[in-house]
């Protein structure tokens, strides 16, 4: 529950939700995140068992993030979360 809380948590669940998504284009997805902060609440994530990563073999190698199925059971609060946030900024 704590992870939950933390600032990007939610923001990362989202931009992970309709595929596997490889980290710099969640970088650029994630506006005002450093690259530290989201390779730490990747890592985080990882370790709770939110987030899968994969590395694939391809040349060159790559890695990709996505969500496990208990992540994906955390999406609808990060929908509304993320929605709840862009109506107050407007």
């Amino acid at each position: 529950m704590a992870r939950l809380g933390e600032k990007w948590t939610m923001l990362v669940i989202v931009a992970l939700q309709n595929r596997p998504v490889r980290f710099g284009q969640l970088h650029r997805t994630i506006e005002g995140v450093s690259q530290k902060m989201l390779t730490q609440t990747l890592r985080n994530l990882e370790q709770d068992g939110l987030v899968i990563r994969r590395t694939v073999s391809d040349v060159p190698l790559r890695v990709e993030y996505e969500l496990s199925d208990l992540g994906l059971s955390g999406l609808p609060t990060g929908q509304a979360f993320k929605a709840g946030a862009e109506d107050h900024l407007l």
